[in-house]
């Protein structure tokens, strides 16, 4: 089970875009509180909270207590609006949870242990598929995070689901596929070098066709002119 973290808000009076705005300008985040068997809650929230929880890649993944004056209840974000210059926090949408409710989340991957991987060391590079896998769990099993062992691997070599420990509960949402998470690729440089290797290689050979094919009808040519001259002389 997740350790609780707190969210703290205050009543809205007021619904709307104008009231909107103007909680914005006092310096607050507003956002609405719904699901459950309870009415939907328009409250406005410390942005400096809602940015924490931004900045720890984990916000749609983690269940909050949302503190209202003397209030509390378990909410998990839904939808977050930001400033499309500024990216802030706009607008925030929180879903009310129980011990019940099963909720559809991201849990981010960490890649671990890249020293000991001689792909890695030979100069191969990480190339990440997904930095989430999405799953379908209750509330208080949503796992921390996936930690991706990188050990042992090779340049080509790749990460798939089906090597992901999924505890108790925990469903991936795609299941019919065994989906890349992460491969190690050659390096880039190497590619390059191999690439234009290649390339020079083929312009060598239709040079040597070319001056080939260029002595085959000079043949050809000589050929003839000697026959004519013979035929001449004849």
């Amino acid at each position: 089970m997740q350790e609780s973290v707190e969210l703290h808000a205050d009543l809205r009076e007021r619904a709307g875009k104008g009231a909107a705005r103007a909680a914005r300008r006092a310096g607050k985040v507003p956002g609405v509180v719904y699901g459950g068997k309870e009415a939907p809650k328009i409250i406005n929230l410390d942005p400096r909270e809602i940015q924490k929880g931004m900045d720890s890649g984990a916000f749609f993944a983690t269940i909050y207590t949302l503190k209202v004056g003397d209030d509390s209840e378990r909410v998990i974000p839904r939808d977050l609006q930001l400033h499309p210059v500024k990216g802030l926090a706009q607008h925030v949408d929180l879903l009310r949870v129980t011990s019940a409710t099963r909720v559809t989340v991201e849990v981010a991957c960490t890649f671990l242990n890249e020293e000991e991987s001689p792909g890695l060391k030979r100069g191969g590079v990480l190339n990440v598929v997904r930095f989430a896998i999405e799953v379908i769990c209750g509330v208080d099993d949503i796992p921390p995070g996936f930690d991706i062992d990188l050990t042992g691997l090779e340049i080509g070599d790749s990460v798939h689901a089906s090597t992901l420990t999924l505890p108790s509960g925990v469903e991936l949402t795609i299941t019919d596929r065994d989906f890349t998470i992460a491969t190690i690729a050659a390096p880039t440089v190497v590619a390059e070098e191999e690439a234009a290797e290649a390339a020079e290689g083929e312009e060598g050979e239709e040079g040597v066709e070319g001056a080939e094919g260029a002595e085959g009808a000079e043949g050809a040519d000589g050929e003839s002119a000697e026959d004519g001259e013979k035929k001449d002389d004849e």
